[in-house]
């Protein structure tokens, strides 16, 4: 809600007819807090001013209801009202100028007013009107003798009248800024309380010091109380968290800036339950932070779903794992009643074995080498190495893998590996292996070399089913190109992967 402006009313201007019926006028009275000003100091000084330049007795500032005029400010006179319809102000406010009656007994709208007629006596009269920013007549800023003064105020006089006049509404209209600022904040701050308190969190404020001073209803909920000043933060963190959340809250305080922590925080009837913690200073400039604001996601049942689900991936895994090695020794069994199929059952074990190990990088767990690219290829090309572990190197950069990527890798690399016994490098004592990874924004290239080749050696496989499956799994999985190529005696093989595909989770 954008915040009200309020213009002084054109001097010179009469107040707008519209403008004046009276429930109209009570609110816009209202509006201006005429409470909160009565007897105010600088209205005050004002018709003590108001007074010396007209050289009179008595000064006024009237607010004139629909029942009375009431007397702001006042000097010479000890009235705080007079009934409306003797007000002489109620006829000023609607004029344009200064309002002078230079003998009220000489004025037919006066000459019977109790006001002149009674104890009071006023004779002369002369008053600037009050009016508001939208042209609703309030009252006047007026000043009164007890005796005629034929000639009336000097042109000086007048004019002056009307300046102190616009005073008065300056400081009437900055009391109605005021209180509508304090409106707009208020119903700013109801806003973000009832935002706080549907909002599917535990919301809290606290001061500079950290002593919270507000929390919306289902933290109080939670922590089972209505005092805020029972609430200990601290003593509600669990102490296998409260280090980690001290030191975060710590850093936050030194440093000015936003804390967040995993802690379990317990509720009041004793039960922990998982949250994300997190809290944000409310700063001014550069000036230390006068409040903090902060808010917990209740995310127990979502760990523990993730606890229930990494168990039974754990179990599915080792079962897996199990079904591997079952097949592997099937395999091995039944290749003896078929020693013509020796050659290929080693192979089939090979590759299973290799599944085996990439399936480790599907689910890393507690031990293995993490889900790095270099992990898994120091993993598959282990068996390759000689007893001063030669022949194969890595080397680059290394890069996260996905789970989705996992499986396609460890194949790619398993048949690079598998050629290169039979046909090339790794089958012969004086050959290597050398793989070199480079990370290049979106793209990621593997080289792998092959040193050491007899001229022609190699070259039977190049059209084969395996360069077929390498660039099956290389383009159709990973986005990528492959590429092969011999020079003289070495062959060099070139994956460039897309680092989206080989990152990618489930």
């Amino acid at each position: 809600m954008k915040l009200a402006r309020f213009p002084l009313w054109p001097s010179r201007t009469p107040a707008d007819p519209a403008r004046s019926d009276e429930h109209d006028r009570a609110r816009v009275i209202a509006a201006h807090g005429v409470d909160a000003v009565e007897d105010d100091p600088e209205l005050t000084r004002i018709v003590e001013f108001a007074a010396q330049l007209c050289e009179v007795p008595v000064s006024v500032v009237t607010v004139v209801e629909e029942q009375r005029q009431r007397f702001l400010a006042r000097t010479g006179i000890d009235v705080r009202e007079t009934p409306r319809p003797t007000s002489f102000c109620g006829h000023a406010m609607v004029e344009h100028a200064p309002m002078v009656v230079p003998d009220a007994t000489q004025d037919p709208r006066f000459a019977d007013n109790p006001l002149v007629t009674g104890e009071m006596g006023i004779r002369f009269y002369a008053g600037a009107p009050l009016i508001s920013s939208e042209g609703t007549p309030l009252g006047a800023l007026c000043v009164i003798d007890f005796e005629p003064r034929p000639e009336g105020l000097t042109a000086f006089q007048t004019e002056g009248l009307s300046v102190l006049a616009e005073a008065v509404m300056r400081r009437l209209t900055f009391e109605r800024q005021a209180r509508a600022a304090d409106a707009h904040l208020s119903r700013s701050e109801q806003r973000v309380r009832q935002l706080a308190e549907h909002l599917p969190v535990y919301a809290w404020a606290a001061d500079a010091a950290g002593k919270i001073d507000y929390a919306n209803q289902p933290f109080l909920e939670f922590c089972g109380t209505s005092d805020l000043a029972a609430i200990d933060f601290a003593a509600l963190v669990h102490p296998d968290n409260l280090a980690e959340v001290t030191e975060a809250r710590r850093v936050s305080r030194e440093t000015a800036s936003r804390w967040e922590a995993r802690a379990q925080v317990m509720r009041h009837d004793g039960i922990y339950r998982w949250m994300i913690l997190r809290a944000w200073p409310v700063t001014m400039g550069d000036e230390p932070p006068e409040a903090w604001f902060g808010a917990a996601v209740d995310i127990d049942d979502l760990h523990r779903l993730s606890d229930s689900r990494d168990l039974l991936a754990r179990e599915l895994s080792h079962r897996i794992k199990n079904i591997f090695a079952v097949v592997s020794g099937l395999v091995a069994v039944r290749s003896r009643a078929w020693p013509e199929a020796k050659e290929f059952a080693d192979e089939l074990q090979s590759t299973i074995r290799a599944l085996g190990r990439a399936h480790d990088y599907v689910r890393p767990f507690e031990g293995r080498k993490g889900s790095s690219l270099h992990g898994l290829l120091e993993d598959l090309l282990e068996p390759y190495r000689d007893a001063q572990g030669g022949k194969v190197a890595v080397n680059g950069d290394d890069c996260t893998i996905g789970e989705k990527a996992a499986t396609p890798l460890a194949l790619i690399f398993h048949e690079l590996a598998t050629n290169s016994a039979k046909y090339g490098a790794l089958g012969d004592g004086a050959g290597s292996v050398s793989i070199n990874i480079a990370s290049n924004g979106d793209v990621i290239t593997a080289d792998w070399l092959e040193n050491g080749l007899s001229p022609g050696e190699g070259e039977s496989a190049a059209e084969g089913f395996g360069s077929r499956l390498l660039r099956m799994a290389v383009e159709g999985q990973l986005g990528g190109k492959f590429e092969r190529r011999f020079e003289d005696d070495a062959l060099h093989v070139t994956l460039t992967l897309s680092r989206a595909a080989v990152e990618a989770g489930d």
